[in-house]
C-alpha cells in the first residue's frame, strides 16, 4: 500500500493580516485557522480579477459561519507558501476592492 504525502505549506502573517486579526480573534482562535489553512490551502473561493486571491470563511464561536471572519490569501504553492492578507468581519467590510487586494498581491509578489 502507497503511502501518500500532504505538502507542508508556510504560513506567513502580513502585517495587515496580524493588525485586523487581532481585532477577531484570540491567539488560539487565530493559530486554530492557521493550521487548518495549512493543511487546506485550496480552501475558499478564487476571487475573480485578483490574479488568484483566494478568500475563506471561518466560523466564530457563538457567530457561526456567515457572521465569521472572512480571510483573503494568496496560496503560492511553488513557493510553498500561503501569505494571510487581511482578516475582515462583514461587518467592518461588506466587500473589499479589487484595486486594494491586487495591491496587497503585489506586496507580496515584488517585496
Amino acid at each position: 500500500m502507497a503511502v501518500q504525502y500532504k505538502p507542508v505549506y508556510t504560513v506567513i502573517e502580513t502585517r495587515t493580516f496580524q493588525r485586523y486579526a487581532e481585532e477577531i480573534w484570540y491567539d488560539d482562535e487565530r493559530e486554530a485557522f492557521i493550521t487548518w489553512l495549512a493543511g487546506n490551502p485550496l480552501s475558499g473561493d478564487v476571487i475573480p480579477g485578483t490574479g488568484g486571491l483566494r478568500k475563506v470563511r471561518w466560523s466564530r464561536p457563538g457567530m457561526g459561519k456567515r457572521g465569521g471572519a472572512r480571510v483573503v490569501y494568496y496560496n503560492l504553492p511553488e513557493d510553498g507558501c500561503i501569505w494571510l492578507l487581511i482578516a475582515y468581519t462583514k461587518a467592518k467590510f461588506d466587500d473589499l476592492p479589487t484595486t486594494f487586494l491586487n495591491q496587497l498581491r503585489q506586496e507580496i509578489e515584488h517585496g
